[in-house]
């Protein structure tokens, strides 16, 4: 490790990686070299990926540096925060009841069905004809 010391941890959703570096800071959030704000225009994702800071009231404490792979901008959004979670419990355990009263400690396993032999899709069938 370097003199600045870091906290890092790994969300998931879907199909999405994330991995989260949390540094004491002013409240840069880079994912890439870009911001968040540019990465995800959408105001839900944004939201979603600082909801941790906001349950925790440590918005404008740390930086965050994120590397992001696979899946959508949802479910890299939801990864995100999946990690951001766990490393402020990893920074400081204090955090832990409330954030997973909120949810966001557990990792969503939902995932999308594969298709099986037979079907147009997942599930959905030809029509039947009796005549």
């Amino acid at each position: 490790m370097s003199n600045e010391s870091y906290v890092w941890a790994t969300g998931k959703r879907k199909c999405a990686v994330a991995q989260i570096r949390l540094l004491p800071g002013q409240g840069s959030i880079m994912v890439g070299d870009k911001s968040y704000e540019d990465t995800f225009p959408r105001l839900e994702h944004q939201h979603s990926i600082l909801e941790p800071f906001l349950v925790t009231n440590t918005i404008g404490k740390y930086n965050v540096t994120i590397k992001v792979i696979g899946g959508g901008k949802s479910g890299q959004a939801d990864a995100i925060r999946h990690g951001i979670a766990r490393a402020l419990v990893k920074e400081n355990e204090l955090f832990k009841p409330v954030l997973r009263k909120e949810g966001f400690l557990t990792r969503d396993a939902r995932v999308v069905e594969r298709k099986k032999y037979g079907l147009k899709k997942a599930r959905k069938a030809q029509q039947y004809t009796k005549r």
